[in-house]
């Protein structure tokens, strides 16, 4: 199991980036795939054609986001945390995700920023 952290800055202030994150329309919008979403805690999430599946843990609107991904039967959880910073920017955005499976940690820290953030920086460009 491995962790990662990266920064990622986008164009759009952390209230609008939050929606972008957490409302199942706006989410289609970014990724051009339909997409189950709700920020309610304790609700199935999935993205990308079940790409990504997991559960919604806690929300602070316009702030955070904490998540947990599913990868197989992997006996530790492992947990996704957004935290948005506003700043002159736009929003700076702190990703913590935690008990990655070794096997999948290439494809999955790629795929954060090649099309996870970087298809939200894309969608705020000015």
């Amino acid at each position: 199991m491995k962790d990662f952290k990266k920064y990622y800055q986008i164009n759009t202030p952390p209230e609008i980036l939050y929606n972008a994150l957490t409302n199942a329309a706006t989410i289609q919008l970014w990724t051009g795939e339909p997409a189950v979403m709700e920020a309610v805690e304790d609700t199935e999430f999935s993205l990308w054609d079940d790409s990504i599946v997991g559960k919604n843990i806690s929300f602070i609107p316009g702030k955070k986001i904490v998540q947990e991904w599913y990868f197989n039967d992997q006996p530790e959880a492992s947990i996704v945390t957004i935290i948005l910073h506003e700043d002159k920017g736009g929003t700076s955005v702190e990703l913590r995700h935690t008990n990655i499976p070794s096997e999948d940690f290439q494809n999955i820290t790629e795929g954060w920023t090649e099309n996870y953030f970087g298809s939200l920086i894309d969608f705020y460009k000015e």
